[in-house]
Formats: structure tokens, C-alpha cells, sequence
């Protein structure tokens, strides 16, 4: 650390991150980060989807993580709770698809059937 200008960017980008995992929210992404998960590329899957939505500048959809959601052929898998409806639960979710299902889904709340591995449990 070379000065406090740097000290108080950690102490932003420590903020804003935990604010993502913690924080007031209206949508929750929760991604399934087991080992399967993790081979299947859940990690990547996880950092899109905190880059999009830093990018979209919302402050009221976080991230958190699971371990294995017990499916390992659907991997990697992302669940989404919204405030007032069943939980939507998504496999085969790699970067691109991802993508998809923030534009879609998150933000406009049109649930990406290709996607879509459950509804409401």
C-alpha cells in the first residue's frame, strides 16, 4: 500500500463486494460452487454475473454462494430468488448463458426456458 488515496479504493471495492453477498436485495443469485460446480467453470459463471451486475450499476441484486446442488450433470448451476415468486433454478449456465439470463430474467423478469432446470422448489 503506497498511500491512503489506494487505502480507501480497497476499502470500496471490500465494500461494494460484501455489499453483493450481504446487502439489501430484491433479486438473489445464488451459484452452486461444489467441486462439480467448480470443474464445470461455476467460478467463471460467478464472476460475469458480479461484472454485469456492477455494470448495471444495481444495488439491489447480490451473489452469494452454495455447494452442490446434488446435479452435478446440470452444472454449472445458478438459483434465483425474487421477492414474491418461486424460485427459478438454472443449469448449464456458463458465461454466455449467464449473460442471457441476467438481461432476461434479472432484469426484466422473463425466465430463459433453454436454460431452465426447475420452478418453485
Amino acid at each position: 500500500m503506497k498511500n491512503l488515496e489506494e487505502l480507501k479504493k480497497i476499502k470500496e471495492r471490500v465494500k461494494r463486494n460484501l455489499e453483493l453477498r450481504t446487502g439489501e436485495y430484491r433479486l438473489k443469485i445464488v451459484v452452486c460452487l461444489g467441486t462439480c460446480g467448480i470443474a464445470a467453470g461455476a467460478r467463471e459463471t460467478m464472476n460475469t454475473l458480479v461484472d454485469l451486475i456492477n455494470k448495471s450499476n444495481r444495488s439491489d441484486i447480490i451473489v452469494t454462494t452454495a455447494g452442490c446442488a446434488g446435479f452435478c450433470e446440470q452444472e454449472p448451476m445458478i438459483q434465483v430468488y425474487a421477492e414474491d415468486k418461486k424460485p427459478v433454478v438454472y443449469g448449464k449456465v456458463d458465461s454466455k448463458a449467464a449473460e442471457e439470463i441476467f438481461k432476461k430474467h434479472i432484469l426484466k423478469g422473463e425466465i430463459v426456458e433453454k436454460y431452465l432446470f426447475s420452478k418453485g422448489k
